[in-house]
């Protein structure tokens, strides 16, 4: 195999462009990881207005006068060191609202239209309908860009490998079948095999289905979906599927996540010099209204979702606030769980603080100034907020599943004498075991020596992305190699698995 190899990543969110979550971190930071590695990668994302707006020198490529019912054309750009394409279509992108919530909250009605039409534009880039490129791998994330492995699979012409990445299981395109006939897939894809899921069509379920590959972000979550109650309906297909799935563990971009040259925060330091935080620990203080003391600073950077369980910190606040501890509160999502924070920092004034929403460089202060980061997610695929909190010495604070079991170590006598603690671990997801786990960060904090140890050892944790970046190029170069001369997929070999 001579020359780069060519990726086109199918994704929905990609930063600095557009973020609501974690997905946008990975698919902005994986492909600058990969291009170190000798890894081409072209990034295919839809056009919304955000988007549109910060394009710089947009040139057509090709051009759709019906594209399920609109005109859209595909774009290339190079934005921010990434090479993309991007989905101009006013009539699904260029509006207000969210990427996939309109300005009230609700799912876009026609979000199986918008994602479909991503989804079969990106395949015709992987099926080589560009003059200027042509990849050799198709790398879909989430359930958004899912079905292009299926227009992929079931093309007339064609093929490519197919690798679908899971970052979240529970979300999952599913809609009724009567859109069945206007995807423009043909009657064989409408199987148990195919893009049928219940009698209805599952994106999702059509990505795995027709996957070469299948990866999750981290290692125990690749375990925890062949679990019923895990596996979000698709445990048994992933079963199915066991010989072709891998955890492979997200990584931070260490460049924008930094904090000796992070330019939101206040004072940059090191870990040679992390005692400079303290003056991040007043300002964040000052931010959100919390009185300046020595008691240790919780902070929450989350959506406010049942997934995440702050719901269950939102129970023990009154508890916890008596027993020293104060919080900043950063997030969106249930309304209910924004008004039961609010509620809460009106009640305890000085000693919780609330900004309900996401903003990038508040994010970065309060891993600088904060002293710990809870997480107390009931299932989390991987999770990048706690890698961030080690990357600025802010301890996490997490339940031991999916990636957070991967990152953090939890500290327990021997780690702490050891001087290998990251962090605090509690299991199972409930407040009876949360409230210890907060008591037991308490605790550490007050012991001046063992949270300078824990800090000193996350900020030396290396959660870059060249480790799990050169697994993907592994990754990669085996799929290619095993396409034969058909252009059909050869599973890996136990070698190959092992050295994966």
């Amino acid at each position: 195999m001579s020359g780069p190899i060519r990726v086109l990543s199918v994704t929905s969110e990609l930063y600095p462009l557009i973020k609501t979550g974690g997905l946008a971190d990975v698919t902005g930071a994986l492909p600058l990881a990969l291009k170190d590695q000798g890894v081409e990668v072209r990034s295919f994302i839809p056009g919304y207005r955000s988007v549109m707006s910060k394009l710089e020198n947009p040139r057509v490529v090709k051009t759709y006068n019906n594209l399920f019912g609109s005109k859209a054309a595909i774009l290339a750009d190079e934005v921010a060191g990434h090479k993309i394409y991007v989905l101009d279509c006013p009539d699904f992108f260029d509006r207000s609202g969210g990427p996939y919530l309109d300005e009230n909250g609700a799912d876009w009605e026609d979000n199986w239209q918008r994602f479909g039409a991503l989804s079969k534009a990106a395949a015709d880039v992987a099926l080589g309908k560009l003059k200027e490129w042509e990849p050799q791998v198709i790398h879909a994330h989430d359930w958004q860009s899912a079905l292009s492995l299926a227009y992929v699979r079931y093309a007339n012409f064609g093929n490519i490998p197919r690798i679908m990445t899971i970052h979240n299981l529970a979300f999952q395109g599913r809609y009724d079948a009567k859109i069945f006939k206007k995807l423009g897939l043909p009657k064989k894809a409408w199987a148990m095999n195919g893009v049928e899921y219940y009698g209805g069509i599952g994106y999702m379920k059509a990505g795995l289905s027709s996957a070469d590959v299948i990866t999750t972000v981290s290692p125990t979550y690749a375990r925890e979906i062949r679990r019923p109650e895990n596996g979000m309906g698709l445990d048994g297909l992933i079963n199915h599927r066991e010989n072709d799935l891998y955890g492979i563990l997200n990584g931070i971009d260490d460049d924008v996540w930094n904090p000796p040259e992070d330019p939101y925060i206040t004072k940059q330091y090191s870990a040679r010099n992390y005692q400079m935080r303290r003056q991040n620990r007043f300002d964040l203080e000052t931010e959100f209204g919390l009185f300046h003391d020595e008691d240790p600073l919780f902070v929450i950077c989350s959506r406010m979702t049942w997934q995440k369980g702050v719901d269950m910190l939102l129970e023990l606040l009154d508890e916890l606030v008596p027993m020293g501890a104060k919080f900043a509160v950063l997030g969106q999502g249930d309304n209910a769980i924004e008004r039961g924070f609010l509620a809460a920092s009106q009640r305890h004034p000085g000693r919780i603080g609330v900004k309900v929403g996401y903003e990038e460089p508040i994010a970065h202060r309060m891993q600088a100034g904060g002293d710990a980061i809870l997480i107390p997610s009931r299932f989390e695929p991987c999770g990048l907020t706690q890698l961030y909190g080690l990357r600025y010495g802010c301890v996490p604070v997490v339940t031991r599943v999916g990636g957070l079991a991967d990152t953090i170590i939890d500290a327990n006598e021997a780690s702490v004498s050891l001087g290998c603690a990251t962090g605090v671990q509690f299991y199972p997801p409930d407040p009876f075991h949360l409230k210890q786990a907060v008591v037991r960060t308490i605790k550490l904090y007050n012991d001046k020596t063992a949270w300078k140890s824990m800090q000193r050892a996350g900020m030396r944790s290396d959660f870059s992305w060249g480790r799990s970046a050169a697994r993907y190029v592994d990754l990669y170069r085996q799929v290619i190699a095993n396409y034969d001369a058909k252009k059909t997929f050869r599973p890996l070999s136990r070698a190959i698995r092992a050295a994966l």
